[in-house]
């Protein structure tokens, strides 16, 4: 597709003659109260002269893109859902494919990060108007993430959110798991290796002993929490956030310190950025992604840089920096 390409601090707007919309709907997501949105959204796209087709199977969009995007036709995936179906797409699409998000899941993290609204009318403006950024990912053993990776408490509380979910998840499904977790959850010692670190902190290359590891791409977490509010999705770099002790009365105070701002101050608390890291336990500890279960440790974790290409509206763009770049077709 002829002058599409994106690079740096540039926003990109796409061909108008691009008229080809997929949407792609993660049912368990779309079946909660704004599941009505994404009819919506398709109608409206299609009184303005858009071609749009849903599909239910995120496994599937693959095989429908590439005639589309090859002819020139293709516009972009719209994934509707939560911050879990938005990395799943990404994970079923190449760099180039521009993803626009339609906020259906229980917090919206990238879609709050990037300003796009639960509204149908306003979304199909922005997917008209059609100005795309680059932006960072995070790679977990050849998965990728948006915006964090987790492991310690936390992944704990989703690992058990999820093993007794039956669709649309809420808030409140997580209130059992968090008391369970914090009566039962041992601590486990992690072991943090930085395969590359950057800035001025060589102290913490190598291995180090933690309890709570926060790796972000961008400085969005669930409650409005930010672990590491520096974070930067176009730097190349992932921040890491990490707490050395161990127990319910530690997560509680880091957690507050996190509230205040005052956790990069502590002793026991480490915030540096890296490349590549390597986290591992000698016990079962599962960890996180965008708020989805990830997986057990271990696991290798990288960042790739501009790998997701993102529909923005242009005073997003402008606000963070961006320069706005008509295409040549």
């Amino acid at each position: 597709m002829s002058g599409t390409s994106n690079t740096g601090r540039t926003a990109v707007r796409l061909p108008k003659q691009a008229r080809h919309v997929l949407i792609g709907v993660n049912p368990t997501a779309g079946a909660g109260r704004h599941g009505h949105l994404v009819g919506n959204l398709a109608e409206l796209l299609r009184l303005q002269g858009f071609q749009v087709e849903l599909v239910t199977e995120i496994e599937q969009l693959a095989t429908r893109i590439d005639r589309g995007w090859c002819s020139g036709a293709l516009r972009m995936v719209v994934a509707a859902g939560g911050d879990g179906t938005v990395a799943q797409v990404a994970n079923h699409l190449e760099n180039r494919i521009p993803i626009c998000v339609l906020p259906l899941g229980t917090e919206n993290l990238l879609a709050k990060y990037l300003q796009l609204p639960a509204d149908a009318a306003a979304l199909a403006e922005v997917i008209e108007q059609g100005w795309t950024v680059r932006l960072d990912a995070g790679c977990a053993d050849g998965r990728l993430f948006l915006l964090m990776l987790s492991c310690g408490i936390d992944a704990e509380v989703v690992r058990r959110a999820h093993s007794v979910r039956r669709g649309n998840i809420t808030h409140l499904h997580y209130a059992k798991p968090i008391v369970q977790s914090l009566r039962s959850y041992k601590y486990p010692k992690l072991i943090v290796r930085v395969e590359e670190i950057v800035g001025e902190q060589q102290a913490v290359a190598g291995a180090t002993e933690v309890r709570w590891v926060f790796v972000a791409n961008l400085p969005r977490y669930a409650g409005g929490l930010q672990f590491v509010p520096d974070a930067v999705g176009t730097d190349g770099l992932l921040d890491v956030c990490t707490f050395r002790g161990g127990s319910w009365w530690h997560s509680l105070r880091y957690l507050g310190g996190v509230v205040t701002g005052q956790h990069r101050h502590w002793a026991d608390c480490r915030t540096f950025r890296a490349k590549r890291l390597h986290i591992a336990t000698d016990s079962e500890v599962p960890y996180q992604l965008d708020g989805d279960p990830g997986g057990m440790l271990p696991v290798n974790v990288e960042v790739l840089p501009a790998r997701v290409t993102c529909v923005v509206n242009s005073s997003w763009a402008r606000t963070h920096g961006f320069e706005l770049q008509v295409t040549d077709s």
